[in-house]
């Protein structure tokens, strides 16, 4: 009797081990599975309310009524500057051979607009043909544009504002926002890829003792496709 008692007392010490192991190891995961989670979810979580939002206000533009504000002003550039215009104008046409060029305004050009008329004009590329100059300016919630004449100098600026619910609209989208917003959208994305990954392992490690956990994630898989199906034609 005394060698089959030996025998199970070493098969619940070897249980006993083995318990002891899948605990940690349980432990471990959830560990750093709650720390990348909470710690995605912070990122996340201003930027997804955020977007959660202006997903709203994008599925019901139609109900949304916007009030563009336009505003319009004109000037004629210096006769020094609007020669200056010219000769670039020249150069540049004549490197593509007469078609239309596309170069920055010139430094000293972008400096008098500043001075003289309420708008700021970057490095944007402008279109220079054999008559004008033609500056397209886009940019979250509205537009902007502006026009130098090559024989005259005249200059037209034309700014559109379509309110705050159309730029934040535009930043959902990434619409004419920059390099600096794309990279964030990728940051976010990959915050929110975090989030809902680390989510669906906890989902899974918590399920035993959640009975409707994969009917809902089910449910939430299913649901859309349906929808697309049946509605989306």
């Amino acid at each position: 009797m005394k060698p089959a008692r030996v025998r199970v007392t070493a098969q619940a010490a070897v249980q006993a081990e083995v318990q002891v192991a899948d605990q940690k190891r349980r432990a471990f995961w959830l560990k750093h599975l709650h720390r990348w989670h909470w710690i995605s979810s912070g990122i996340c979580l201003v930027a997804m309310l955020a977007f959660a939002c202006t997903g709203l206000t994008l599925n019901h533009a139609a109900q949304i009524e916007a009030h563009p504000r336009i505003e319009r002003h004109a000037g004629h550039l210096p006769a020094s500057l609007l020669d200056a215009l010219k000769r670039q104008a020249q150069l540049a046409l004549a490197e593509r051979n007469g078609a239309a060029a596309h170069q920055p305004l010139p430094p000293p050009v972008r400096a008098w607009i500043g001075q003289n008329m309420p708008l700021t004009v970057g490095e944007q590329v402008a279109e220079w043909s054999t008559d004008e100059v033609y500056v397209s300016m886009p940019r979250p919630g509205g537009d902007a544009w502006l026009r130098v004449a090559l024989e005259d100098g005249e200059i037209e600026f034309e700014k559109t504002d379509r309110g705050w619910v159309s730029y934040f609209n535009d930043l959902h989208k990434g619409r004419n926002t920059g390099a600096a917003w794309s990279w964030f959208i990728d940051i976010f994305a990959v915050a929110c890829l975090v989030f809902c990954i680390t989510g669906l392992f906890l989902l899974q490690i918590h399920a035993a003792k959640r009975a409707a956990t994969w009917p809902l994630v089910a449910l939430g898989l299913v649901l859309p496709l349906l929808l697309a199906v049946l509605f989306i034609h």
